[in-house]
């Protein structure tokens, strides 16, 4: 599910707390249709809670495991990308 780039940089974005579809759209310059396609897989992969506020859907990483794993890869990926020392 996350080795799709988007997906991936979406999660990395919704680590850090909630988000409406517009906001990410912004972030990642992406049309709104691709993103909600994505978030929907995301959703079904049960990596993404939404919540309703208003008419408003705030999407979320879906609990503090799935946090860690999308910032562990991401930090294991950096270290790799940029030959920093890996720690035991």
């Amino acid at each position: 599910m996350l080795a799709d780039g988007t997906r991936l940089r979406l999660m990395w974005l919704l680590v850090d707390g909630e988000h409406d579809v517009t906001a990410l759209v912004a972030a990642l310059g992406v049309a709104r249709p691709a993103v909600s396609q994505h978030l929907s897989k995301l959703r079904l992969a049960g990596l993404v809670a939404v919540r309703r506020e208003g008419r408003h859907a705030l999407y979320a990483v879906r609990d503090g495991y799935v946090q860690r794993l999308v910032t562990g890869v991401l930090h294991a990926a950096s270290h790799r990308v940029g030959g920093i020392p890996e720690h035991d």
